[in-house]
């Protein structure tokens, strides 16, 4: 959608103009958009009697009472006992947040604190303590964390003040404007105390959160314009990104596939994307009846991104790691990730068409049953339990029960089957390899080398990846990465800080300026090629591995002679994403400066207790035993606790080290606010290595899902060929499905079975009654790409718009014009022809 098509949905759409003197008649109802959002947050009278509810009021008295205990044991310098203030701003964030949280239970409608003017008292003469001491000198302020200023602690005295406002202008009506007033001030990478859409630090959910205080801000003072102002910047987030034609420069947002991108080139859905989308809702609600206009129409938009961006990534009620940036080290739990979610689509459900708001109401009802402690509204819990409760509500998942989505602007890729999901995480030089920040994510080197999860159905997935994932598997042996042997420094290992310091360079190596962020806290990779093809519900991606800038950079001289880069090995990938089985293919793999590599088949983790099982069989015939040298034909990995097991069948030879091995390790290990908490995991790890010395040897395997020891014996008789497995072509074929599919890595024309490709290219081709083909371009930066299909001419049944057939001499030419299409599959679908 164009920025003038979403703000003509706004349902506000009539404060968009409030900057115009001929338009300041119109007005916003304050009270009613206070009253919302009270709402939103305390319940209300008949919401909070429902029995579901409960057990947030209890969390809201408990946490307040709690924090009014803290309060009543401040020592000096501390507004709560344990926040010592003056040089952490986290612990001033934390400080404001407290106050909130005791506000929050004196208007909550049946908590024990509701309508005490005592303690709403004491919040307001805490806020006036903080704002005399910590906050209102802003020539003192600002040291830390840039997000804590201008997001964190404006959003919780923003709420603050709005749940106070009754009592704010009976005792201090003053005390709204003169936060707000410091709030603006504190407002650095904006522009003249607002929002300056051409900020890099203002956009996405950074943006939505920012907007959203100020719409609250704007609703306290009766101040218009910022209400208009304010929603009008909120609408650019709407936006679907358009990478060939940036407004304002933002790549940050949601794109045309369902990507969803936050720091200008990390895979963010997980984190960033459900708090942008969170936001947005909750803006929705907020500005209901609060407004003369009609429905909104922005809940066709949000519908989308559900539907397309989250529903793919979400596995049986949790959230997939390939896009969660650093909050992959953080101790919550994607079951947690997507109860934030679910929470959205039942409010959302109440605002969209009826047909959409059905099929909400049925995806609520079909993930399984979310932990409403995540919630924020009471409201949202009733609603959402009313939902569960409907008999008339049949559960429905989003996805289609076989589905292969190429989130292919964030170099993403996802295969879901009955029975299991594949998550892979690629990189590019447009999309970074990892994000590493503030102690968080400490190890993450190879996360965008070709990371990959295999989520089984009926797991309780806490126990197979999560935080525990990353704290026992070595970050060197993630499953599907091939690494260099060396050892890595931690960034706060290497420099004594969060950061790499040295503001005198030309660079200006700050905590968060470009430099940082560029080659400390989310470096690209150098190569172009990451992307893939899909053909209905099958799939097929490619990954030329490379260095990151800050490597490349530090060869040439750019960077200062302290900062520590890291070669990276070299490898060509591909994933072929079939039905029972994941073909992976592997080839010119180097070490680089005369190190080996190695490249990991897979990672698990199980409980010490769970009864796990490690089968295989020797291409020579005769069982497989840990500790052999010899190449297997197949493993195969069974969790006999769980009922679950994955087959690798390997369809090259190769010597294997698979085994099992039980590690004991600090959640500190991989987030340096993580508690203290040593975990013990029972680690698989099947690995090849790949001599420094040797000659580049390719490597073929599936994963086989759920798969049985008779099933992983049938692959010695196919229905599996490697056709080619090269740094030029990487293809296979699958005799049963009728599929070719095929990666070629350079400029063509590269041959593979029937197919002559022109390269670089990802193309897949079904042939059954008919023949259908699909094809994109993983870089990015070609204007077309043609296959030539060998044999008989076939003519054109139907095809997508930019794609021609016709004969050519030997066969069928099959053109696409992928011109600014960012790796888009196109399809054609073609038939015998009698002539």
């Amino acid at each position: 959608m164009s920025r003038r098509q979403v703000l003509a949905l706004l349902p506000a759409a009539g404060l968009l103009a409030m900057a115009s003197p001929a338009r300041a008649a119109v007005k916003i109802d304050h009270a009613r958009l206070l009253t919302n959002t009270v709402a939103i947050f305390a319940g209300t009278p008949d919401v909070n009697a429902r029995p579901e509810v409960a057990g947030k009021l209890a969390a809201i008295l408990r946490a307040a009472r709690q924090r009014l205990a803290a309060l009543d044991n401040a020592g000096e310098g501390e507004l709560f006992a344990g926040l010592r203030l003056g040089t952490d701003d986290a612990n001033l964030r934390l400080a404001f947040q407290y106050l909130y949280e005791i506000a929050l239970a004196t208007r909550t409608p049946g908590s024990a604190l509701a309508g005490d003017v005592a303690v709403q008292r004491r919040v307001i003469d805490g806020l006036l303590w903080l704002h005399e001491r910590y906050y209102g000198d802003q020539s003192k302020g600002y040291y830390g964390n840039w997000h804590n200023w201008e997001i964190g602690i404006p959003t919780h005295v923003s709420r603050t003040l709005v749940l106070l406002a009754e009592r704010l202008r009976e005792d201090r009506p003053d005390l709204a404007a003169t936060y707000i007033a410091s709030m603006d001030a504190y407002l650095r990478n904006g522009r003249n105390g607002d929002v300056d859409l051409d900020s890099r630090f203002h956009t996405g959910a950074n943006l939505a959160d920012i907007t959203a205080n100020r719409i609250l801000q704007g609703a306290l003072t009766g101040d218009d314009p910022r209400i208009g102002k304010a929603i009008s910047d909120q609408a650019t987030v709407f936006t679907t990104i358009d990478p060939y034609h940036l407004q304002h420069g933002v790549t940050d947002g949601y794109y045309r596939d369902g990507s969803f991108i936050q720091h200008h080139s990390v895979a963010y859905t997980g984190s960033y994307g459900r708090i942008l989308l969170t936001r947005v809702v909750q803006t929705i609600k907020m500005l209901e009846g609060a407004t003369s206009s009609g429905e909104s129409g922005l809940a066709d938009v949000v519908y989308r991104w559900i539907a397309d961006g989250f529903a793919p990534l979400i596995f049986e009620g949790w959230m997939m790691e390939i896009v969660k940036g650093r909050a992959v080290s953080r101790t919550t739990t994607g079951y947690a990730d997507v109860g934030v979610i679910v929470e959205a689509i039942a409010d959302l459900a109440d605002h969209a068409r009826s047909a959409d708001a059905l099929a909400l109401k049925k995806y609520a009802k079909f993930i399984p049953a979310a932990d409403t402690a995540a919630f924020v509204s009471p409201v949202s819990i009733a609603r959402y339990a009313a939902i569960r409760a409907d008999a008339a509500i049949p559960a429905a998942d989003l996805n289609p029960a076989a589905r292969s989505v190429a989130f292919n602007a964030m170099d993403r890729t996802v295969h879901r089957r009955p029975g299991y999901a594949f998550a892979l995480a690629r990189s590019s030089d447009r999309i970074s390899k990892y994000e590493y920040m503030n102690g968080e994510n400490l190890m993450p080197w190879f996360q965008g080398d070709g990371a990959y999860y295999l989520y089984l159905a009926g797991e309780d997935q806490r126990e197979v990846f999560g935080v525990d994932y990353y704290t026992t598997v070595s970050p060197y042996r993630l499953a599907g990465v091939t690494a260099p042997v060396e050892d890595r420094r931690t960034v706060p290992e290497l420099y004594g800080r969060f950061w790499y310091e040295n503001p005198g360079h030309p660079l200006n190596f700050t905590s968060s300026s470009e430099s940082q962020n560029t080659y400390v806290y989310f470096p690209r990779g150098e190569n172009a090629f990451s992307g893939g093809a899909t053909l209905g519900a099958y799939g097929a991606a490619g990954l030329i591995q490379s260095d990151d800038v800050a490597y490349t950079a530090k060869q040439a001289g750019s960077l200062p002679g302290d900062f520590v880069a890291y070669r990276n090995a070299r490898a060509t990938k591909s994933w072929f994403m079939l039905d029972d089985e994941i073909v992976v293919l592997v080839a010119g793999v180097s070490g680089e400066s005369g190190r080996d590599a190695v490249t990991t088949v897979d990672s698990r983790i199980a409980a010490p207790t769970d009864e796990v099982a490690l089968t295989g069989e020797l291409w020579e015939g005769g069982a497989w035993r840990s500790g052999d040298t010899m190449p297997p034909r197949w493993l195969r990995y069974a969790n006999g606790t769980r009922r679950t097991a994955i087959g690798y069948a390997f369809l090259t030879r190769q010597a294997v080290a698979a085994g099992l091995e039980v590690v004991t390790r600090s959640r500190r290990v991989v987030r340096t606010a993580n508690p203290d908490t040593s975990v013990t995991k029972n680690v698989f790890t099947a690995s090849v290595t790949h001599p420094a010395s040797g000659d580049l040897a390719a490597l073929a395997y599936a994963l086989v899902p759920n798969a049985t020891e008779t099933g992983l014996r049938g692959y010695a008789d196919g229905p599996l060929t490697v056709l080619a497995n090269n740094r030029h072509v990487q293809a296979i074929k699958h005799e049963a499905l009728g599929i070719v599919a095929a990666n070629v890595f350079d400029a063509g024309p590269r041959h593979a079975e029937r197919l002559v490709i022109d390269g670089p290219a990802s193309v897949l081709v079904q042939s059954r009654d008919q023949t259908v083909i699909a094809l994109s371009d993983p870089t990015m930066k070609r204007d077309r790409v043609s296959v030539v299909l060998r044999g008989a001419p076939l003519s054109l049944a139907s095809a997508d718009e930019g794609v021609t057939v016709r004969r050519v001499p030997g066969g069928t030419l099959i053109q696409a014009e992928t011109r600014q299409a960012y790796g888009r599959t196109f399809t054609a679908t073609l038939r015998r022809t009698s002539s």
